[in-house]
């Protein structure tokens, strides 16, 4: 016994003493409980704290990509006003070429040949225009198209100048010229009627429009209407004060202008630019144009295919669907035209009477699929 410590003998004595190893072994007992609740208090704390850790990495991710995202936004809008600008520039820059190339073959044209030439250039500044609606400037869509506008009269201009001159002939006289058209027209079917070309124009139509510009029909009722490509290419065309009448215009027109006009059906063929209708009623049309402005109408179905939007005014009880008409050479025409056939905003309706964004106007809408079958013919 003799070198060991105090605390070792009482230590010894203790383990030796009755009951001094289950004292021990409660005591190890209580420091393993208390070394287990350390444990799981370390375990939950970091639980917690990873739990935690989890949480601000997703709000930082979140952030991080909202961040990206309009990033990546501003960077397409800086790339769209990029490539807008360069779209203007180059309708501007081949505009002007071909215009400048228009105006030299009109001023030059000694022949059939340089007036088809130049026809044909006329084409092509049309498809640009209605290509380039999308991102023009209403101001510079408006100076293009008057443009156009005055280059087409002056192509017609020199067509007529360099036309042959008829030789004199002495008129048929009535009684034969009636049973003439007895014999050309079908049976059953109203007799040709006289096209507003070959009698007098109304002196407002006459200012408005420019008379030797324009055809069509005026002041008919209960007759079937019918002008071929030949009478409409690249021309205006009239219709106004017609009652109960079907007209059909097969061909590609300029513009085409409906007034006063009541339980009509209209069929035409591609419209370069424009068609106008005004103080119509109970009508039913076709029509493909690159713009629609419908003024004081109402009770009115139109089939349309149109390149930018189409505007009503002071209108009620129009209904749009799909343009639907065709015939033999409509391809041809629709080419000639320059409108694009894939663009078609038949259903997108801008109504000047109604402001509320959050509301349909209750002037115009969609005609149901089951009331469109329609006999053209």
């Amino acid at each position: 016994m003799l070198g060991q410590s105090p605390d070792a003998l009482v230590g010894g004595l203790t383990d030796s003493a009755p009951g001094g190893r289950k004292t021990r072994e409660r005591k190890l007992e209580a420091n393993m409980e208390s070394v287990s609740c350390s444990a799981a208090a370390v375990r939950t704390g970091d639980m917690e704290s990873q739990r935690d850790l989890s949480l601000v990495p997703e709000r930082l991710q979140r952030r991080e990509q909202e961040r990206q995202l309009e990033v990546e936004r501003r960077k397409q809008k800086r790339q769209n006003q990029e490539v807008e600008k360069e779209n203007r520039h180059f309708f501007a820059a081949t505009f002007a070429r071909e215009r400048a190339a228009v105006e030299e073959l009109l001023e030059r044209a000694e022949s059939v040949e340089r007036l088809e030439e130049a026809a044909s250039r006329l084409q092509g500044l049309q498809k640009l225009i209605n290509d380039s609606v999308f991102f023009l400037a209403a101001y510079d869509l408006r100076q293009g198209q008057e443009a156009l506008a005055r280059l087409q009269a002056a192509l017609a201009e020199r067509r007529r100048e360099l036309q042959p001159k008829k030789r004199f002939a002495f008129k048929t006289r009535g009684k034969d010229a009636a049973s003439s058209t007895k014999v050309d027209a079908a049976p059953g079917i109203p007799p040709a009627v006289e096209s507003i070309q070959d009698s007098p124009l109304p002196k407002k139509a006459e200012g408005d429009l420019g008379s030797s510009w324009v055809c069509g029909f005026s002041n008919l009722e209960s007759q079937v209407l019918e002008k071929r490509a030949s009478e409409l290419h690249q021309r205006d065309v009239l219709l106004t004060e017609l009652s109960n009448c079907t007209v059909r215009l097969y061909g590609n027109p300029n513009t085409l202008r409906l007034t006063k006009a009541h339980s009509c059906k209209l069929l035409c063929g591609p419209v370069s630019t424009s068609v106008f209708l005004e103080d119509c009623s109970d009508c039913v049309l076709a029509v493909a144009c690159q713009q629609l402005r419908i003024h004081s109408t109402k009770d009115t179905r139109i089939f349309l295919q149109v390149t930018s939007r189409a505007i009503v005014e002071d209108c009620s009880g129009i209904q749009f669907a799909p343009y639907t008409w065709s015939y033999p050479e409509i391809d041809k025409d629709f080419e000639s035209s320059g409108l694009d056939r894939s663009k078609n905003n038949w259903n997108d309706v801008d109504d000047f009477n109604w402001l509320a964004r959050d509301m349909a106007s209750p002037n115009w809408s969609i005609l149901p699929e089951e009331e469109r079958n329609i006999q053209w013919d």
